[in-house]
């Protein structure tokens, strides 16, 4: 949940590259790569019978890379995966932490980002020029050494720095966490926006709440927001429509979020297929089209060519209702 407040930040007013009729921010965040035992979890709400034989099988259906970078390199884009360090449930939580059934829901799910499997797949996505960041774990919006550490074990396994990253649970304290990751080195934060609500109720462009280098994309969709593609693929397809075309009527930013293990269609079916279209539509329409760093860039190289003109004062063109 993001803990905002009423601040006017600034926003980011430099032309967007290529002269694009918009941007699109393709993300993912690496929650859970690994099914495992999360299976009789899920096992007992529904679907007992597959759920079961996924956690029995070698099959494992949340491993979505290959599936995500063939699409994307098909379509001729690239994107950021933000991989999560969290917290070992037992070794680095108080005990009150143990009670709770949720924390344990979370922990069996975890990974180590240092893991070979997990190293080899960051390492692929970053040589073949996706972005890989950091998903601050869900107690880091908070605690600033936590977040030091957590990005510099990643940027120790990716080999160079991360250029932003995004908050698990899109946990914020507005404005604190910003600084924090500002002073760890981050350039830019895409934790502000809601898993429930689809829209640009956060603005149309980036902000800068420290009226400085530091950027802050707005999160326009999460997947799982939307209708149901499966059950409503029309009514999803058409509210992915109505924002793009919003976003290219205002010369946004519209930032998206399919985790990975939407991409496995025997379990969200039509999600893959929905992801496709919303990026095929962009490319039709003249958008820019790829990860928040690689923006962050284009926007940076341009604010300091004119840096007098690349801020405007949010109260006049950040809100969808200008």
């Amino acid at each position: 949940m993001t803990d905002q407040n009423d601040d006017d930040f600034p926003r980011e007013r430099a032309p967007l590259p290529d002269d694009a009729e918009f941007a699109l921010c393709l993300t993912h965040d690496v929650d859970r790569p690994y099914k495992g035992f999360r299976s009789f979890y899920y096992a007992a709400q529904e679907r007992p019978r597959y759920h079961l034989r996924t956690a029995l099988s070698d099959d494992n259906p949340y491993w979505q890379f290959e599936e995500i970078s063939s699409l994307e390199d098909e379509l001729g884009v690239r994107s950021a995966f933000y991989f999560l360090n969290e917290q070992h449930l037992l070794a680095d939580r108080p005990v009150r932490d143990w009670l709770s059934p949720a924390n344990w829901v979370q922990h069996l799910g975890r990974y180590d980002v240092t893991d070979p499997e997990i190293v080899d797949v960051i390492r692929d996505l970053d040589a073949g020029g996706w972005e890989v960041g950091l998903h601050g774990s869900y107690h880091s919006a908070d605690d600033p050494e936590r977040l030091h550490e957590e990005k510099a074990v990643l940027e120790d396994v990716l080999g160079h720095p991360v250029s932003g990253g995004r908050q698990h649970y899109l946990n914020l304290t507005i404005p604190e966490t910003w600084e924090y990751h500002r002073t760890i080195g981050l350039e830019y934060d895409a934790s502000l926006g809601s898993s429930t609500r689809c829209g640009f109720q956060d603005g149309y462009r980036p902000a800068r709440p420290f009226d400085d280098e530091f950027l802050v994309f707005p999160l326009t969709i999460m997947e799982q927001a939307l209708p149901d593609p499966d059950a409503e693929f029309e009514a999803a397809r058409q509210t992915c429509e109505r924002l793009l075309r919003e976003a290219a009527a205002n010369d946004a930013v519209m930032t998206v979020l399919w985790h990975p293990r939407y991409f496995n269609e025997r379990e969200f079916p039509g999600y893959r297929r929905l992801y496709r279209w919303l990026v095929e539509w962009a490319l039709d329409h003249d958008a820019w089209v790829g990860p928040p760093r690689d923006l962050c860039a284009a926007l940076q190289r341009d604010r300091s060519t004119d840096s007098g003109s690349s801020l405007h004062s949010a109260s006049s063109v950040s809100g969808p209702g200008d």
